[in-house]
C-alpha cells in the first residue's frame, strides 16, 4: 500500500548496503537536489536510488548521527501500529524456544534487541515478571506507549519500566521514563520497585533498573558460566564488576577468592547483597562472603598498583569504549594498555577472559589489540575460547554492527 511520505533520494552509488538490507543510513548518501523533502521533525519516509526505484521504508531523524534507520524492504508495508505490533510479537516468538528451554534455570532474556529486531532504538529485556524497555531513539520513543501496551498484552508482566539510554538525549526524556503497571504509567515509585528479581544460571539477582542501560547484561550469560568452569580453586580478578555476574559464578564454581573492581560504590554494594542473597539460598557456599574482596576504583590505575602474580584468573570486562567510530582508534589503545596489564599481572600458566562490547571494535580489531599488548607484555598466549553475545542477542546478518559483544578466553604460556 502506498503511503503519502516525503521521499529521500540517495546519491549514486550510495544505494548498495542499503539494499543489501543494512539499516542505517548517513546524511552523505543523501542526494542534494530532493533534501527540501526531509521532514523537519522525525519522520517515516521513502528512500529511493538515483533512478528513483524503491529501496526501503525508513524514519528519518535529521539531528541524529545516524539519519535514516531503514524499517522495511517491503514496499507493500505501511508502517504503523499494527507495523510495529507484529515487529514485538515476531521478535518474542524467535524467543520462545530459548525461554522454554532454560526450564527455569534462567529466567532473565532479551527480548528486542533494537535494529536485529528490526526495531531501532528499542531494547526490552524480561526479568522474571518485570520488564525492562529501553529507548534509544527517537523512532522508540515515538512508539513507546505501543511497546507498553503490546507487551502488557503479550506477556502480562506485573511492572513494566521504561527508560531512556543516557546516551540518547530527548527533551522529554524525563516524562518518559518511569514504571508503568497494567500499562499504566504510576506516578509515585518507591526505591523498592526500582529492582526486579530474576534468575540467571541458577544464581539470583536484583536488578537497579534505573542503572546502567537495563540494569543487567543478560548478553554475558554464557560467558560468565563457561568462565566459571576454569575459577574452581583460583584465586579470581573481576575488572569492571557491575553488580558481579562473573564473581557470583566463580563462587558457585567454587572459587577460592574473588577480587571485585568497579568505579561504581552502588554497584559494589548491590555486589555484595547479590552474595548473601545467595548464600542465604544455597547456591553459593556458606561463607563466600570472607572470599570477596570489592574495591572502588578505576581499574586502569588498580591495575598498576597490584603485584604481579596474584591472580590465577582475570576478567576484563569494560563498557564500550567506542560508541562512534572516530572513536575506535583511541578505544584499541585502551583495548591494548588494559590486557598488557591484566597479562603482565595474572600468574604464570593463568587465564585472562577479555572482552569488547564496543561495535565499531571488530573481533579482528580486539585480536590484534590483545596480539600487540602480548608483545609488548613479553608474554606468549594461547586463545582458548572465543566469546560471543548469548542468543538472544541475535546477530543479523546484513547488519555487522549487531555483532558487537566479542571476546577470548587466553592462556598465557
Amino acid at each position: 500500500m502506498e503511503q503519502d511520505i516525503p521521499v529521500i533520494v540517495l546519491k549514486p552509488g550510495k544505494e548498495k548496503q542499503p539494499k543489501n538490507h543494512h539499516p542505517w543510513i548517513f546524511s552523505g548518501a543523501v542526494g542534494h537536489p530532493r533534501k527540501n523533502d526531509i521532514p523537519t521533525e522525525p519522520h517515516v519516509v521513502k528512500v529511493v536510488d538515483s533512478a528513483n526505484t524503491f529501496v526501503a521504508y525508513g524514519w528519518c531523524d535529521t539531528p541524529s548521527h545516524i539519519m535514516i534507520r531503514l524499517l522495511s524492504w517491503d514496499p507493500g508495508d505501511m508502517i504503523d501500529e499494527h507495523w510495529v505490533v507484529s515487529r514485538v510479537r515476531e521478535s518474542i516468538q524467535r524467543r520462545m524456544n530459548l525461554i522454554v528451554g532454560s526450564k527455569g534455570h534462567t529466567n532473565a532474556f532479551r527480548l528486542i534487541h533494537g535494529e536485529a529486531d528490526f526495531l531501532p532504538g528499542i531494547a526490552v529485556d524480561m526479568f522474571s515478571s518485570s520488564i525492562v524497555i529501553l529507548l534509544s531513539s527517537s523512532f522508540a520513543l515515538m512508539w513507546k506507549q505501543v511497546l507498553v501496551t503490546t507487551l502488557q498484552s503479550l506477556i502480562n508482566p506485573a511492572k513494566i519500566f521504561v527508560q531512556v539510554d543516557e546516551s540518547f538525549v530527548a527533551e522529554d526524556s524525563k516524562s518518559v521514563s518511569g514504571l508503568y503497571v497494567g500499562g499504566k504509567k504510576v506516578e509515585s515509585v518507591s526505591e523498592r520497585e526500582l529492582f526486579a528479581a530474576c534468575r540467571e544460571n541458577d544464581i539470583h539477582y536484583l536488578v537497579p533498573v534505573n542503572g546502567q542501560k537495563t540494569g543487567f547484561y543478560c548478553d554475558q550469560r554464557e560467558n560468565r558460566r563457561i568462565t566459571a568452569t576454569y575459577t574452581e580453586g583460583k584465586d579470581v580478578l573481576d575488572l569492571f564488576s557491575y553488580t558481579g555476574g562473573f564473581t557470583l559464578n566463580a563462587l558457585k564454581s567454587g572459587a577460592r577468592s574473588v577480587c571485585a573492581v568497579d568505579s561504581s560504590q552502588k554497584a559494589l554494594a548491590l555486589l555484595n547483597q547479590h552474595i548473601r542473597l545467595n548464600e542465604e539460598k544455597g547456591v553459593i557456599r556458606a561463607g563466600s562472603s570472607a572470599a570477596v574482596t570489592t574495591c572502588k576504583d578505576n581499574v586502569f590505575e588498580y591495575l598498576r598498583k597490584i603485584d604481579p602474580g596474584k591472580y590465577d584468573v582475570i576478567i576484563v570486562d569494560p563498557p564500550k569504549l567506542a560508541s562512534v567510530k572516530s572513536q575506535v582508534p583511541q578505544a584499541l589503545k585502551a583495548y591494548k594498555d588494559l590486557n598488557r596489564l591484566a597479562f603482565e599481572k595474572v600468574r604464570k600458566g593463568g587465564l585472562v577472559a577479555t572482552f569488547s562490547c564496543s561495535a565499531g571494535v571488530g573481533i579482528d580489531d580486539l585480536k590484534m589489540a590483545v596480539a600487540w599488548a602480548a608483545k609488548d607484555a613479553h608474554k606468549e598466549i594461547h586463545i582458548l575460547s572465543f566469546f560471543h553475545q548469548s542468543s538472544d542477542h541475535p546477530v543479523r546478518i546484513s547488519f555487522p554492527e549487531s555483532n558487537y559483544l566479542k571476546g577470548f578466553l587466553l592462556e598465557i604460556i
